[in-house]
């Protein structure tokens, strides 16, 4: 079977702790899904990293409510949704690959409800609808040489042989949870569960078992997103104004989100982005 022809999505940062610094240290390719695949996999990336001996980078990454599977050359896991904050060191030269989900989109290669994996990373082993794609990936991350679009290429091929043919009904949670991702305008529960056209115990039904967390905590990591990256790449931002186009009661309950996300309170944050910038 020939491998399909992937070509790079555009730029994302969301989620990225203070981008601009850190585009400097690594650098991250994406490739969308195709195919088959594409009814599952929001995007292939890749990190690589060139690093001087001796020098360490942490870089912290507030993720997607997605499940990424991650190969390195030491071996592969699936991280499952992460509520806080992720850290990760970077040294010597080395890259990372991700198959990163879509949301609700793991559910037909797991075992169980997808609130077994929030806040855990499991061997890929442990996961035997997909366990062979580490034998498979593991050696072309280790060799610096082969091209990430091979990479990408190699690994949406392969998940496209292992999709389901028929529908699944996570595919349903799937379209609810983009449809909240793309509507900037749906900041509550209720106004996702009308949206969607069904009750609001259904949506929190179908979240927890499909996603990992519930729709409230889904859209809020989303809302938090757009905040910082207006607070990331913008010169001044009208606190309050952006508290209100986010669906918050006032600018302190934003400020308290945004500072247990990032570690920071927003205008700190600003100025410390402004600083690396």
């Amino acid at each position: 079977m020939a491998e399909p022809q992937v070509k790079p999505v555009q730029d994302d940062s969301r989620g990225i702790l203070h981008p601009a610094a850190a585009h400097s240290v690594f650098q991250l390719d994406r490739f969308p899904g195709t195919g088959a695949a594409a009814r599952f996999v929001d995007r292939y990336w890749l990190s690589t990293w060139d690093l001087p001996p001796g020098v360490r980078h942490e870089q912290q990454v507030l993720v997607h409510p997605v499940v990424n599977v991650v190969f390195e050359a030491h071996g592969a896991v699936v991280s499952g949704v992460d509520t806080g904050r992720f850290a990760t060191v970077l040294e010597g030269s080395r890259r990372a690959l991700g198959i990163m989900f879509r949301p609700a989109a793991f559910a037909p290669f797991f075992d169980g409800p997808l609130t077994a994996l929030t806040d855990k990373d499991v061997p890929l082993a442990g996961v035997p609808a997909l366990a062979d794609l580490e034998e498979l990936l593991v050696p072309l991350v280790a060799d610096l040489a082969v091209p990430a679009e091979q990479l990408a290429a190699t690994a949406d091929a392969a998940v496209a042989e292992r999709a389901p043919a028929e529908r699944h009904a996570c595919e349903t949670t799937t379209e609810w949870a983009e449809l909240a991702v793309r509507d900037r305008g749906l900041t509550r529960v209720e106004d996702l569960a009308q949206a969607a056209g069904v009750s609001m115990r259904t949506l929190q039904r179908a979240f927890t078992e499909h996603v990992g967390i519930g729709p409230k905590r889904f859209l809020r990591r989303y809302r938090i997103y757009e905040a910082a990256e207006r607070v990331a790449h913008e010169e001044r931002v009208d606190w309050s104004v952006l508290a209100a186009d986010l669906g918050y009661a006032d600018q302190a309950h934003l400020t308290r989100d945004f500072t247990a996300a990032f570690g920071l309170p927003p205008a700190q944050y600003a100025a410390v982005s402004a600083g690396r910038r």
